[in-house]
């Protein structure tokens, strides 16, 4: 079938939206898909877009995860320089973290897969932020899953893990 106006395919016209207007192709997918008009749908698409949600998610828990990291390396090896910057970080990673997984359960799985990557990224960051030496940190993640991301009900409290010595009482408050 061809289209008056192009003179295109219904397949041809249906990839061409999706590679110029992305958003007026996911208009007219949902559309398609409420109108349950099946034979319509542009499927390689909409699997690869499904597909990439998916991993969009994935990559989103690992950047927050190397954040956090990051920062509670940033926390014990440059104890001196501790901020209420660097509190807010690691608990606001924490938080968003614990929502991203709240919503994705099955991301659990993925977390002790994932933590070598997100500690190379973590050491990237801590080493550019404090202008140590990447050597300085350990070569592996020196902290657990459980001390990482802590316990989510406690998600504000100053008693969760914080990394190396002690920090100032009036820093935690």
């Amino acid at each position: 079938m061809q289209t008056p106006q192009t003179g295109e395919s219904a397949p041809n016209l249906k990839a061409n939206l999706y590679e110029t207007d992305f958003y007026a192709w996911t208009q007219q997918q949902s559309h398609l898909l409420r109108g349950q008009e099946w034979k319509q749908l542009d499927l390689p698409n909409l699997i690869e877009e499904i597909e990439a949600l998916g991993r969009k998610e994935r990559q989103e828990l690992r950047n927050r995860l190397s954040i956090l990291i990051g920062h509670l390396l940033k926390w014990e090896f440059q104890s001196a320089k501790r901020s209420r910057s660097w509190l807010n970080t690691i608990r606001i990673q924490r938080i968003d973290i614990w929502e991203l997984l709240e919503e994705n359960p099955s991301l659990q799985a993925y977390l002790q897969k994932v933590l070598p990557k997100a500690y190379l990224k973590a050491i990237a960051l801590a080493a550019g932020e404090t202008n140590l030496a990447v050597k300085t940190f350990p070569p592996d993640c020196p902290y657990t899953l459980e001390e990482v991301l802590s316990d989510s009900e406690a998600l504000l409290q100053a008693d969760r893990f914080y990394p190396g010595k002690a920090a100032n009482d009036d820093l935690m408050e």
